[in-house]
């Protein structure tokens, strides 16, 4: 046999291995698209009968976490107050993974914790597999284990209960095709921050450690490679899925410039900033300090990796040395960290925390209050002088346009929404401080408490003014002129 002739028949065996691999791949796609639209029309026919049994459309909020009392939590139940408000014809369902309470605990809990009363009843639907978006779960490669984690948890999620509108309002995009080529509902999302960022590549790349970034990677530079190749992959991932979304709500220029980048829908994406309850904190009245005898810092953010209130208390030393040196007194200054915690892992990042007051000898000027209800809150506010922030890059911050509210100076992190959205000028004049590290937090906390009472207070009104664009009526009005489209398809 020729040479050509092997050839030939080499060709033809390829072509025919070929053949029956790209049959079998049809044959599985075909089988796959058969089982969604089985899929599709059995959910389908589980929203129809619902609607049949109770004549109302039903949308539903993905929000795992919904008795926590961070900012997120905020937007979710100022979401639903104003949709039972505009649509009083519409149930609104919540899918949460809090199993230990009721939902009249839950709904208690939002009235207490944000003076927030709902119109009417919601429903909940409680999720088993809340596990699965635990970052405890995922020691490596977290992100990408707890967005497959949240697919499963979505689709337990869809299976108990079929809305007609699905909203994700706690950042968990992979949910999003899900309900929407599945589920066959419309699907909307407002993201506080961005799974992945550019930020996130550039440290990185730069091999910078931080709380998502440890030493021992930072230090490497083929570990350092890996992760960015995997980041790459995620952010490529994670922008498919987020564009699955008809309409998309941010709650800064921040989140806007990255989800923009990100998932390349710029046509239905809209910044609907967070509400801040900045009228609850009007009548803490705005007086010179000068007879103030003890100034208090007050830090107000759930007690996260992220918050970094090991900054916070590494600064106030170094102030407290200062102030020691200059024969001032440490007895004329304490730190507030006020916050919630969410789970184990946050109750033991504050035992980590007052081990860290004792270690730097500061543990009689720093006190933890933990889960407080809004009145004391208010309480803890109005008798403090400077609100303090530290989180890099964070999303918006409403825990700093609570204390701007309150008419107290803020020193806020040079990054993020604080940088872009919030500390700026207010009619020319300055509303506050930003910082960036250990030392310069110190010195802004140092030029604060030395400034005179009535340029102090000049600040404290200018930030107290500047802050209404934030309030609970701007959200919702720009919350309801966002959704009217989807809301309108009910009809």
């Amino acid at each position: 046999m020729s040479a050509h002739d092997e050839l030939v028949q080499c060709l033809c065996f390829l072509w025919k291995v070929l053949f029956h691999v790209l049959f079998v791949c049809l044959l599985l796609i075909a089988v796959l698209v058969l089982l969604m639209l089985a899929v599709r029309l059995w959910l389908k026919g589980k929203r129809n009968s619902r609607y049949a049994r109770t004549r109302r459309h039903a949308v539903a909020f993905f929000h795992p976490y919904c008795n926590a009392g961070g900012g997120g939590e905020r937007v979710l139940w100022c979401a639903i107050r104003a949709l039972q408000r505009r649509y009083p014809d519409v149930d609104i369902v919540v899918y949460t993974g809090d199993l230990g309470v009721s939902a009249h605990e839950i709904v208690d809990g939002a009235r207490r914790r944000f003076n927030i009363v709902l119109p009417r009843p919601i429903h909940f639907v409680f999720l088993r597999l809340r596990l699965l978006v635990e970052p405890s779960l995922f020691p490596h490669f977290t992100l990408f284990g707890q967005s497959i984690g949240s697919i499963f948890l979505g689709w337990e999620a869809l299976t108990e209960f079929v809305p007609d509108i699905y909203i994700d309002s706690m950042g968990y995009a992979f949910t999003l095709p899900l309900f929407r080529f599945l589920g066959g509902c419309s699907v909307c999302a407002y993201v506080h921050y961005p799974t992945i960022s550019t930020d996130m590549l550039s440290v990185v790349r730069e091999r910078n450690p931080r709380f998502n970034n440890p030493g021992y990677i930072s230090d490497s530079l083929f570990l350092s490679a890996v992760k960015v190749v995997y980041y790459c992959l995620f952010s490529l991932l994670y922008g498919m899925a987020g564009s699955c979304s008809d309409l998309i709500m941010v709650n800064s220029s921040w989140t806007l410039e990255h989800i923009l980048s990100l998932w390349q829908a710029s046509n239905r994406t809209s910044v609907v900033y967070p509400p801040c309850d900045v009228s609850a904190f009007l009548d803490i009245p705005l007086e010179e300090d000068e007879e103030q005898k003890c100034h208090s810092i007050i830090s107000i953010g759930q007690f996260r990796p992220e918050k970094d209130h090991q900054l916070q208390i590494k600064a106030f030393k170094k102030v407290l040395d200062r102030r020691r040196e200059a024969a001032v007194g440490r007895e004329t200054l304490k730190l507030i960290l006020i916050g919630g915690c969410r789970n184990h892992e946050d109750e033991d990042r504050v035992l980590m925390l007052r081990g860290l007051c004792q270690e730097l000898g500061v543990a009689d000027r720093v006190e933890f209050k933990l889960n407080i209800p809004f009145a004391e809150l208010k309480k803890e506010l109005d008798g403090a002088t400077i609100g303090l922030h530290t989180m890099w890059n964070e999303h918006f911050g409403i825990g700093v346009v609570e204390c701007m509210a309150a008419g107290k100076v803020i020193l806020a992190h040079r990054s993020g929404g604080p940088k872009l959205d919030i500390v700026v000028p207010f009619e020319g004049g300055q509303t506050g401080y930003l910082a960036g590290d250990e030392d310069s937090y110190a010195e802004a906390i140092e030029e604060i408490l030395s400034l005179e009472p009535s340029t102090r207070l000049q600040i404290r009104r200018n930030a107290r003014q500047s802050v209404a664009r934030f309030s609970d009526q701007e959200f919702e009005a720009s919350l309801l002129a966002v959704l009217e489209v989807l809301m309108g398809t009910l009809e």
